[in-house]
């Protein structure tokens, strides 16, 4: 059985000797170090050995920014919450650092069964119990009870606009159109455009507006007020105003927003194409330009990839499917595959069969080229499944299938293009695939010595 290891920064407090005890007598936990300090817990967390970080909610030198680090290292926060601190006080400071777990110090007995429990079991600063000892407030509490929690959708794909906003904006208005409370969120750091996209004219941003209510601890109960609502079951969070805005953003803003939608009914979240870190982020003290997309992809429980179907779209597809089982660690993704057009000499199968050999591919999907549909989208302000059926809308249809199941009680039948998870047979991964074949390769056939399409 696997070990949770801790480490404890109490500064000396006095709950840090029960805290302790309680670790040490609780079996499944191990306690690394007792730190110093909060400088003397982020140096240990970069050692990667590391799970829980046990620290005074008000120790000195426990910010945002430390938080951040602790995060990046995979160490999670729990903070402790000192005597004669209210629990709304211990969620607004929590709120500020991006600490999503605390318990208080009235209760430190039950610290090791705390360290032990997911993350995601304790969401939106939940404090385990009040310092007053009645229960804590739960986060689920605010939103209305007819609402149905979903998953969160991260729509990605590498950069030359392949089209993942308006894959995006379309799932979302179909979600919301087979009767699913559903949330579209914008986190693309890099300029998002799914207000432009839907005509959506508004001055403040919503993600900015939530940065500043996560950082004022309020975002919980005011989460619904940045929210635009399109009508029917589609509400939007609006992305930067302008590209340079994003310093704004952090990580731990975007999980939280993501954990508050997630509630709402089913998320689609729209990414940026860029997936590096940077490496000077320790040093600089404010987020990496493409936290909001890395922390997206890490609260995702699903998924999808948006390539286009010409050569350079689809070399530039094989290497995101690479560098993104890099950033995952390996996790299934479901491709889908746009502007696919008879002109490009190839068959749905060929780029099949080429895709899942660049990766753990659960599903591959086809959208087809329809220029005048997504032209008549753009200047109404509206999703391309909202301008009635066509090609494009039906294929989208049949990708929501896909990923979310078709509608009770319809019969949809399987659509030509679109194939689901198939045997590992003849996908080499990564290694495999690229010494393999360079991209392109399975798409052609050589006869007589000359190279032709199929």
């Amino acid at each position: 059985m696997s070990s949770t290891v801790v480490l404890v920064a109490g500064g000396g407090a006095a709950w840090e000797a029960g805290a302790l005890d309680a670790l040490a007598a609780r079996p499944g936990v191990v306690v690394l170090k007792r730190c110093v300090d909060v400088d003397d817990l982020l140096a240990t967390a970069a050692s990667g050995q590391a799970e829980v970080a046990l620290v005074g909610l008000e120790a000195h030198g426990l910010d945002a920014t430390a938080v951040d680090l602790l995060r990046r290292h995979g160490v999670r926060p729990v903070g402790v919450v000192g005597a004669g601190t209210t629990g709304e006080q211990a969620r607004l400071r929590a709120s500020r650092v991006g600490v999503r777990t605390l318990v208080p110090e009235s209760d430190i007995a039950s610290v090791g069964e705390v360290v032990l429990r997911p993350e995601e079991a304790l969401s939106g600063s939940t404090v385990a119990r009040d310092p007053e000892g009645g229960p804590g407030a739960d986060p689920a509490a605010v939103v209305p009870a007819a609402r149905e929690p979903g998953g969160v959708l991260a729509v990605w794909g590498p950069a030359g606009a392949p089209g993942r906003t308006t894959v995006a904006t379309a799932l979302a208005a179909t979600s919301a159109a087979r009767g699913r409370e559903t949330v579209l969120v914008d986190a693309d750091p890099w300029g998002g455009a799914v207000a432009q996209q839907l005509g959506i004219l508004d001055e403040v941003s919503g993600l900015l507006a939530a940065a500043r209510l996560a950082t004022g601890g309020v975002l919980e109960e005011r989460f619904a007020t940045v929210l635009r609502s399109l009508g029917g079951r589609l509400e939007v969070l609006t992305g930067l105003p302008r590209a340079d805005r994003w310093p704004e953003l952090r990580d731990w803003v975007v999980e939280e927003v993501l954990d508050l939608a997630r509630a709402r009914g089913q998320v689609v979240v729209d990414t940026g194409a860029p997936l590096e870190r940077d490496a000077a982020v320790d040093l600089a003290g404010r987020p990496g330009r493409n936290t909001a997309t890395l922390a997206a992809l890490a609260e995702a429980d699903d998924l999808l990839v948006v390539g286009t179907a010409d050569p350079v779209g689809l070399a530039r597809l094989a290497r995101g499917l690479v560098e993104l089982a890099e950033e995952t660690g390996g996790r299934p993704v479901h491709v889908v595959v746009n502007r696919m057009r008879p002109s490009l000499g190839w068959s749905s199968g060929e780029v099949d069969q080429m895709v899942r050999g660049f990766g753990d591919v659960a599903s591959v999907s086809f959208l087809p080229e329809d220029r005048a549909a997504t032209d008549r989208a753009l200047v109404a302000g509206r999703s391309v499944v909202e301008l009635g059926e066509g090609p494009l809308a039906a294929a989208v249809a049949g990708l929501a299938d896909t990923l979310w199941g078709p509608v009770p009680g319809s019969a949809r039948p399987a659509r030509a293009g679109r194939s689901a998870r198939g045997g590992r047979a003849g996908r080499g991964g990564r290694a495999g695939a690229a010494g393999r074949t360079r991209v392109g390769t399975p798409l052609r056939r050589r006869t007589g010595g000359t190279t032709r399409r199929r």
